[in-house]
């Protein structure tokens, strides 16, 4: 089933502390579709400046991403980024922050794209996801993500946000902030309470826990012995996991499992590479062969 996403498409600079890489695709709504299109269609909508290289869209349209809903500014500059890992790879700087086109993004959906299924509001402005979520009002699926900033800033927006979604895939310390504690468990079941069916919380190198009414449960990361750049690897979580469900077009409990599953898998594999130098090596093969390994790693 088709599965439309809105968010930033962006240009990155990443800085590791064994190397840098620069100019490279990046964005939330990039590294989610990408991750996506292993299991279904994908519908892109962001926004581009007229400096956006062509060969980025091409890359997406020979994924089969429906890059027609990707506006590109004249004269526009695109979002770009520029970041620097800690030693430790969980922890970061970020050093530029150029929203650019971004900052006026005001995305209006295409008679085809309001009529999807399945549908991610990537990480941005609450204000301009509510303005999506009311482009479709027959979605079966609705599930967004946030930030630190959109929590501390406009937190009413949030909160709104939150009584209309039907999932939330946040990382802990968004969970923590959102729900007033420091005790996880609490706030995964906090931040249910205040509107989503579920939530998911990301735990980088630990995984990612999973709350709703009738279920609570943790999935371990998968064990990558060398991680290359963290940068992307969320949206590509939360892509592989509504890829999933897309695929199946179903969201019952087991299969939330199972693309939570998914969602891990195909994350380990983009910290392996910078921007999405490992996923364009990876098939559909490799993250069967990993989920055989996972599925025994999990067995006792």
């Amino acid at each position: 089933m088709p599965l439309l996403v809105v968010g930033s498409v962006a240009i990155d600079n990443v800085q590791t502390p064994d190397a840098r890489r620069d100019n490279l695709l990046g964005g939330s709504a990039t590294h989610f579709s990408y991750a996506a299109s292993f299991f279904t269609e994908v519908q892109l909508v962001g926004v581009v400046g007229e400096d956006f290289p062509r060969e980025h869209i091409e890359l997406l349209r020979r994924r089969g991403i429906d890059t027609s809903g990707l506006e590109v500014v004249p004269d526009g500059r695109t979002f770009r980024w520029t970041g620097r890992y800690e030693p430790n790879m969980n922890d970061r700087e970020s050093l530029d922050t150029q929203l650019n086109v971004f900052g006026q993004f005001n995305p209006v959906l295409s008679e085809e794209f309001r009529r999807a299924p399945f549908a991610f509001l990537a990480n941005g402005v609450p204000t301009v996801q509510m303005k999506v979520l009311a482009q479709v009002p027959g979605c079966r699926l609705v599930v967004a993500d946030t930030m630190e900033l959109w929590i501390e800033t406009t937190h009413a927006d949030v909160m709104k946000l939150l009584e209309r979604i039907d999932g939330l895939v946040i990382n802990d310390s968004e969970a923590k902030m959102l729900a007033g504690t420091e005790n996880l468990v609490s706030a995964g079941h906090l931040v249910r309470r205040m509107g989503p069916k579920f939530v998911v919380i990301k735990k980088g190198e630990h995984g990612a826990m999973f709350f709703s009414e009738h279920e609570t449960y943790v999935l371990p990361a998968f064990p990558t012995p060398r991680v290359i750049d963290p940068t992307g690897a969320g949206d590509c979580f939360a892509g592989g996991m509504m890829g999933y469900l897309a695929q199946e077009d179903n969201f019952d409990p087991e299969t939330l499992k199972t693309a939570m599953a998914y969602g891990i898998l195909v994350a380990s594999f983009n910290v392996e590479g910078f921007g999405l130098e490992r996923m364009l090596e990876i098939t559909n093969r490799d993250i069967e062969d990993r989920m055989h390994e996972y599925r025994k790693m999990l067995s006792f």
